[in-house]
């Protein structure tokens, strides 16, 4: 027996890569290909345009060698190709049996505080914002700025769905947002 923690082996080594570039640049091409010369094996990929930025948030994994050699490629990356990147050694997502998904879709009228007001909703009821995206666009029709979101959530399973909804909705009209929550299908 040893008292030194273990390396982690085989394919258990996650490096979470954040790469940031102007538009048009992208830097999707660049950092995957880092990945896949490295001998790292690409679990999860989003890529957004915000503003006249692209953000790409990739999470990679391999040995400890190969996430070794992945840290190295993009330090040279960033240096050589001008790309604005971060990434850290993390770990896989914790099974979550005990959530359920659900979609809450909003679209209202643009007003400042809406989204930090529907994190705060569902931050009080204990339950997790597992994915959002959310936009400002001007309404092709009348010219309204409008604001538009859509969240998957974690629903603890012990949790009355009835009455989170009638409380989801009541906070809605408050707010005047068309808001509905359903049940993730797929």
């Amino acid at each position: 027996m040893s008292d030194t923690a273990a390396r982690p082996t085989g394919n258990e080594n996650h490096l979470l890569i954040n790469a940031y570039a102007t538009h048009p640049d992208s830097p999707l091409l660049p950092v995957s290909r880092r990945i896949s010369d490295s001998g790292c094996n690409l679990v999860d990929a989003r890529l957004s345009t915000v503003g006249r930025d692209v953000s790409v948030s990739m999470l990679a994994v391999g040995s400890w060698d190969a996430i070794a050699k992945l840290e190295a490629m993009l330090s040279r990356l960033e240096r050589e190709e001008g790309y604005k990147l971060n990434w850290y050694r993390t770990g896989p997502k914790p099974l979550q049996s005990n959530l359920i998904p659900y979609i809450v879709e909003v679209v209202a009228a643009d007003k400042p505080g809406i989204l930090f007001q529907l994190a705060d909703f569902f931050d009080r009821q204990g339950i997790t914002v597992e994915n959002l995206h959310c936009s400002r666009y001007r309404a092709m029709q009348t010219g309204a700025e409008m604001f538009t979101a859509q969240l998957t959530i974690g629903v603890p399973a012990d949790m009355h769905i009835a009455g989170l909804r009638d409380d989801f909705l009541e906070f809605s009209d408050r707010l005047n947002l068309d808001a509905i929550m359903d049940p993730m299908k797929f």
